[in-house]
């Protein structure tokens, strides 16, 4: 048999090793990465999933001596990017950076998707943090509880901003409307970057975004944050919903980069490894800290059966919530 070979050269943090693997081919040797790689990003510029991207182009450029070059494709609750890299070349050269909408969500909420999250994709790194509570400065709703009373006072008449009936911006307040009988007016963007536009001009009254893009609008005072799942370095006197009597309400979000499902082992799990090192880097992980993330540091095996496991926490709350697209 004819045969190729992959040497990929590890950054310096695996001790500058090169492992090399086998695959049918013609007698040649490709480096791998010895061209830019496309990170594709499937939401907005702006949102806490194209933040995670852009430390990981930067932190894989770095280590690996080459560009990471991070490429926006938002719309459809992140269908779109997704599919793209569903459907690219498994050459280690296209990666997916998603929210948990595309990889663990849509599946239940869409019938035709073009790609399958569980069969098409292979997890590599993931970082979760909890999603916050927010208001403008300035608004009458001051709390948790101030906020549930509206939404059962006024049923469907207080409207608050998500990236899509898909993702966790969405799914967490319809929780909040589960546990405490509230109901509120959602109004679907293409990514949390307009929502909060619409947000700081009083066009909608609260969302529950991700810590990390919430995080600069908090600090600027130009939003008020009221609560969010559990306490993080970013917002360390934050109440919980726990604090305020809505145990049980688990409202995080998660970024994951994940490549096309027969992309090498080899390059998978260099990358995987080299995520895992860094994580535990203190200039890396601070920075992680600073948007309220944290990695997760665990096998591929078992942050593959965790994201099964997510989706089918999701399935049961849009089963159980008869939720549909809106999109």
């Amino acid at each position: 048999m004819l045969m190729k070979f992959l040497v990929i050269r590890f950054p310096l943090c695996l001790l500058a090793l090169s492992w090399t693997v086998w695959a049918a081919s013609s007698w040649a040797q490709e480096v791998w990465p010895n061209r830019p790689v496309k990170l594709v990003v499937s939401s907005s510029a702006g949102g806490g999933t194209d933040m995670y991207a852009r430390l990981l182009s930067q932190a894989l450029g770095d280590a690996f001596k080459q560009q990471f070059i991070v490429e926006n494709r938002p719309g459809a609750s992140g269908n779109i990017g997704a599919a793209f890299v569903a459907h690219s070349p498994p050459d280690g050269y296209t990666f997916l950076v998603s929210a948990n909408t595309a990889l663990t969500i849509n599946g239940s909420l869409y019938k035709n998707l073009s790609y399958d999250a569980d069969k098409d994709f292979v997890p590599i790194a993931r970082v979760v943090g909890p999603l916050v509570l927010v208001v403008p400065q300035g608004s009458p709703i001051k709390s948790v509880q101030a906020l549930i009373e509206a939404g059962k006072k006024d049923p469907a008449q207080l409207s608050f901003g998500s990236a899509g009936t898909g993702s966790t911006t969405y799914l967490g307040v319809r929780m909040l409307e589960e546990k405490t009988g509230a109901q509120f007016l959602h109004v679907p963007y293409k990514g949390v970057a307009p929502a909060y536009q619409d947000l700081l001009a009083g066009q909608i009254k609260f969302m529950l975004p991700d810590t990390a893009s919430s995080l600069a609008l908090v600090n600027s005072g130009k939003l008020v944050a009221l609560a969010s799942e559990y306490k993080t370095p970013s917002f360390p006197k934050l109440p919980t919903f726990a604090d305020v009597g809505l145990s049980g309400v688990n409202t995080h979000s998660s970024f994951s980069l994940v490549a096309p499902s027969a992309t090498p082992v080899a390059i998978v799990q260099t990358i995987h490894q080299s995520l895992n090192l860094l994580a535990q880097n203190k200039a890396f992980s601070s920075k992680l800290q600073e948007q309220g993330l944290m990695t997760e540091i665990i096998e591929l095996s078992a942050l593959a059966a965790s994201m099964r496991l997510e989706r089918n926490e999701y399935a049961d709350l849009i089963k159980r919530n008869r939720i549909e697209p809106s999109d």
